[in-house]
């Protein structure tokens, strides 16, 4: 997996625009947010892998293929840059966790009549209530 991670930061391109938020002068003069693009086809996951990215994706996967992270939460670049790699790290490594599947749970026939049981006691208990009536 850290041979995949390493592949897509390899493959990244970064590009600089304007951010937004605090920073005074400073962000109209600077463009500090990052906007990392990778192909996601060229990272030959695995089918089961490459389906979870794209839902954990969501919109910033493109219909071209490309994830886009855009990072602007520090006011540097090299601050913005890290962010963005460590985002992409860590969306590629939750890709990568693909849930257990569920076991269906298996009951003896004693454990099935003693449920029953239970529940025509249940059934009898709520029943028996009803408005009171007073004759």
């Amino acid at each position: 997996m850290d041979e995949v991670i390493e592949h897509a930061q390899s493959l990244a391109t970064e590009s600089f625009i304007a951010s937004t938020g605090p920073g005074g002068q400073n962000v109209n003069k600077v463009a500090t947010a990052v906007q990392l693009r990778v192909d996601v086809y060229a990272l030959r996951l695995r089918p089961p892998v490459f389906r979870r990215l794209k839902e954990l994706a969501g919109s910033k996967l493109n219909a071209r293929g490309e994830l886009l992270i855009t990072a602007r939460r520090h006011r540097s670049q090299e601050a913005n840059r890290a962010d963005a790699r460590e985002r992409l790290a860590e969306l590629l490594a939750e890709a990568h966790n693909l849930p257990e599947k569920r076991k269906k749970s298996r009951l003896n026939r004693v454990g099935k009549t003693k449920r029953l049981k239970h529940k025509k006691q249940r059934g009898a208990v709520k029943a028996a209530r009803g408005k009171v009536r007073l004759d």
